[in-house]
């Protein structure tokens, strides 16, 4: 399975961003809005950081930082990992899991696309297995597919 695969099967494929000007509290109204735990940075159609909730508890609440008056670009994570579509889930779950990280945006050809969860990883291997537990017990019963 592959990430486009995972793109494609997901219900809700929105890409929601604020830009690293705008302020925390601006990104925290969008996240509790849209309830998401992260947010793409995108300035001039450029993506540029993700802030995501662990940002906000690690750089603005136990730093004594104020939301109204901090600016996205503050406290971000601008170095961002990405992944392309063709990558395999197998891609995906390595990276999240070597670099501690939760989302990951998708880029095909410099464009962003798209963005996976670690819960969309997880719905996808679950589908899987259920589909290959499926197929097996048919296979076993001796019924058809």
């Amino acid at each position: 399975m592959n990430i486009r695969q995972i793109l494609q099967g997901k219900s809700v494929n929105a890409l929601y961003s604020v830009s690293s000007d705008q302020t925390v509290l601006d990104g925290l109204k969008v996240m509790a809005d849209k309830n998401i735990g992260a947010l793409l940075v995108v300035d001039d159609g450029e993506l540029t950081g993700i802030f995501s909730e662990r940002d906000y508890a690690r750089k603005v609440i136990l730093k004594d930082r104020h939301s109204d008056d901090t600016r996205i670009a503050d406290v971000m994570t601008a170095n961002v990992i990405t992944i392309e579509p063709e990558q395999s889930l197998e891609d995906c779950m390595i990276i999240m899991s070597d670099r501690h990280i939760r989302h990951l945006p998708v880029m095909e050809k410099g464009n962003l696309i798209g963005i996976i969860s670690i819960n969309d990883v997880v719905t996808a291997i679950i589908r899987d297995q259920k589909t290959r537990i499926d197929s097996l017990e048919s296979y076993i019963s001796g019924s058809p597919y």
